[in-house]
């Protein structure tokens, strides 16, 4: 059986993220239509530490994109936050640098 404690922090830490970006955007319930930028910021400094690499911003809104694409796309009934977070521990260095894509099981 997998460790799922590196999966279970990180999801945390996106619903910490999660929680931030709604209590900035209030006003709009938050709703933010360029959510994955104000993630990455967010992100970005502390991020490393789970994935063992420290990725650009640039490279951040990427993989939030993709786990949001590949979620949707796979209809899961698993929440966004251990969903994305399964996924970006699923890249690896090379990947958060040049393409955020994760190899076929």
């Amino acid at each position: 059986m997998p460790d799922d404690a590196p999966i279970a922090a990180l999801a945390n830490l996106l619903v910490e993220t999660g929680r931030a970006h709604h209590q900035a955007f209030l006003a709009t319930n938050g709703e933010d239509a360029e959510w994955p930028l104000w993630y990455a910021e967010y992100l970005e400094p502390r991020i490393a530490a789970h994935l063992g690499t420290a990725p650009t911003r640039s490279r951040l809104v990427q993989c939030l994109l993709n786990a949001d694409d590949a979620h949707q796309s796979v209809g899961t009934g698993e929440p966004w936050h251990r969903f994305y977070a399964a996924y970006l521990l699923g890249l690896d260095e090379s990947q958060m640098e040049m393409s955020a894509e994760p190899e076929a099981s």
